[in-house]
């Protein structure tokens, strides 16, 4: 750094450093809800990494993030306001301390999950990439992130793909309360060296130090030179959190923060520039007086209204004109051919989505996929067996305005990557107060009574489906699937669709590319007045082959195809549940606390005075799935329980 540089770096960390100070304060008045987690004596590490940063640059923070958020440009007032939360913060109030964001200048958000930013800065890279511009992430995280999966899938991946990612470790030698020496066998360096990657190591007080560093590494980066692993020794002076006493330091440890504050030798170096120590003082004032206008700013500043609680969980949806039936017949596919063409014709049509997952770029292991690769070779790619990067890179790509289509072999392996989908891609949207949109697809499937065992066989929308934020999709048929899958990769939200792999090899007539189905719009596949039977997904045929076993009985059952799980069609439902005064529910997973208890309860509740008799549920028994056909039968529902269920509520 020349002299202006580090008197421009000085007064940036002396703004993070007051920041810091005065949040504390605010913190314990009162002012300040939630947890906060502040960042003195990490201020070098912030300025330097970003300051030659450009502005379309992205970074990825962590819990301890203001220091992150202001290097890379965010106004002071945003941020102290968010904290408040107020509705003039960088996210309207719905982000606080641990997930400051603003997508707008490259601010991917901070995170409260340890870890969780890498795979994100993944897809923010992949964007970079698949534009061919020249953009860096930066993604910064603790040595306590180290020991997660999180931190080697994203590694792994970035160094497989050669993405322009800076992984920036700030070694503050503490994971909440415990030694980073007792978390971690090795070094970081010998980290880098199993991805192989270059690996840099800053004194990380030495904000010339960090800058000087970075500046080289961001022009390599740029000119395609990967990913780098870089390690940023610092020091925590605060605890964990605001308010830990820190009983696991010792008295000499407190006495070298004092030695390596970065402030102090910044001002040293400023010194032996020729920088009268006045001229520093000026800018120590300056800083105090932009927090203290940020304050003022966010003292003043409204609450959001009580009213916009439920604000900013869903994108606006697109309006979706009913679809067009066909007159006649086309020729037969099946289902894992539709779902192909859908996919081919979604990337045909725009150039922003893309495909990637285990294995897809050779069809998949149903073949669903084939094709594609060959045919949009850039845009159709495997990834290793990483499930959390593969989601990781679905919501940073997304974020930064792609498309994605990522895949998740096996709905049972939703355990695996669980994070990316619950806590990120579902809620970046509420978080960031509407400030980014998260059009992101899914793509999995489940199916039970081929002896797939315990670990691939669960029927798990439930799970999706209690997450504010998440749209769920059960396709019943080919039309459905086709439609279904275009209306989800054209929305705006993050949608999980599930596939019955039962019903790839069963025929329909091929969909018009034009086909588009709306979400959160059931389906009567067959009218009748005595009994509402609704289904979802391959169930539907069961409960289709119950209605004609009922019919022969002289028991007319009206099947209703939800079709979306959410959002969930309530209105025709209830307006069946009208008609015929009792309802059956049928659906693949097991009975006990799944999405027919909450169209149970809309029944008993909403549907009150149509209630005839009692409502029923046919699902799976309360155990994991059975291996043993004969087990598996046992286990599973199908047509005949349907069945007897709706004998059970007719005679009532």
């Amino acid at each position: 750094m020349d002299r202006d540089q580090l008197l421009d770096a000085y007064l940036r960390m002396a703004v993070i450093r007051r920041m810091e100070q005065r949040i504390a304060v605010l913190y314990r008045d009162g002012l300040v809800p939630g947890f906060v987690h502040t960042s003195v004596g990490q201020e070098a590490c912030a300025v330097g990494a970003l300051f030659h940063a450009r502005p379309d640059d992205v970074i990825t923070s962590t819990h301890r993030g203001h220091g992150h958020v202001l290097a890379k440009g965010l106004p002071p007032r945003q941020m102290l306001a968010e904290l408040m939360g107020k509705e003039t913060g960088s996210c309207r109030g719905r982000g606080g301390s641990m997930h400051v964001a603003d997508p707008s200048i490259g601010i991917f958000g901070a995170n409260g999950i340890v870890g969780a930013g890498l795979p994100i800065a993944l897809g923010a890279a992949h964007a970079f990439t698949a534009r061919d511009q020249d953009g860096v992430v930066v993604a910064f995280f603790g040595d306590g992130a180290v020991a997660t999966g999180a931190f080697h899938e994203s590694l792994n991946v970035a160094a497989l793909r050669g993405l322009p990612v800076v992984f920036f470790c700030e070694n503050n030698r503490y994971s909440e309360f415990s030694r980073a020496a007792d978390q971690h066998p090795v070094e970081l360096s010998q980290r880098a060296l199993a991805y192989g990657m270059p690996f840099v190591h800053f004194a990380g007080n030495d904000v010339s130090a960090v800058s000087d560093g970075m500046a080289s590494i961001f022009e390599k980066v740029r000119a395609g030179g990967g990913p780098f692993l870089v390690e940023s020794l610092t020091w925590r002076v605060g605890g964990h959190y605001e308010g830990d006493e820190q009983r696991y330091r010792d008295r000499a440890e407190f006495e070298e923060l004092a030695a390596n504050d970065p402030l102090s030798i910044a001002r040293r170096q400023l010194l032996e520039f020729g920088v009268a120590g006045e001229q520093v003082d000026v800018l120590d004032r300056r800083a105090d007086d932009v927090v203290a206008d940020a304050e003022a700013f966010a003292r003043s500043s409204p609450e959001p209204m009580a009213s916009s609680a439920s604000d900013f969980v869903y994108a606006p949806r697109r309006a979706i004109p009913p679809p067009v039936v066909q007159e006649a017949p086309g020729p037969q596919l099946s289902g894992s051919r539709i779902l192909r063409q859908a996919l081919h014709d979604a990337l045909a049509d725009d150039p922003d989505v893309f495909l990637a997952g285990i294995d897809v770029a050779g069809g998949n292991v149903f073949g669903t996929t084939r094709g594609l690769h060959d045919a949009f070779p850039g845009r159709v790619f495997d990834t290793p067996i990483a499930e959390t990067a593969i989601m990781g890179l679905g919501v940073g790509s997304a974020m930064a305005g792609l498309r994605p289509v990522v895949e998740l072999m096996y709905l049972d392996f939703l355990g695996v990557c669980f994070d990316q989908i619950m806590n990120q891609a579902a809620k970046l949207r509420f978080m960031t107060g509407g400030a980014v949109s998260v059009p992101l697809v899914i793509r999995t499937q489940f199916g039970s009574g081929r002896s797939s065992g315990s670990q691939h066989s669960q029927s798990l929308e439930v799970l999706m489906a209690h997450i504010p934020g998440l749209t769920v999709v059960m396709p019943s048929s080919g039309t459905d699937m086709y439609g279904l899958l275009r209306t989800a990769i054209e929305d705006d939200n993050p949608v999980v669709f599930i596939e019955n792999r039962l019903l790839y090899e069963k025929k329909w007539p091929a969909p018009a590319p034009s086909h588009r189905v709306p979400l959160g719009q059931a389906l009567v596949v067959r009218p009748g007045s005595d009994v509402t039977i609704v289904s979802w997904s391959r169930m539907v045929h069961d409960a289709l082959d119950a209605a004609s076993t009922l019919a022969a009985e002289g028991i007319e059952a009206e099947v209703i195809d939800l079709r979306t799980i959410v959002p969930l069609d309530r209105a025709t439902v209830l307006a069946s549940f009208a008609k015929t005064n009792r309802l059956v529910i049928a659906h693949e997973a097991v009975v006990d606390f799944g999405v027919g208890a909450e169209l149970a309860a809309l029944a008993v509740r909403e549907g009150f005075w149509s209630l005839d008799a009692p409502v029923v549920r046919v699902g799976a028994a309360y155990s994991p799935a059975p291996y043993a056909p004969v087990l598996e039968e046992q286990w599973r529902a199908g047509p005949e329980d349907i069945v007897r269920a709706v004998r059970e509520v007719v005679a009532c």
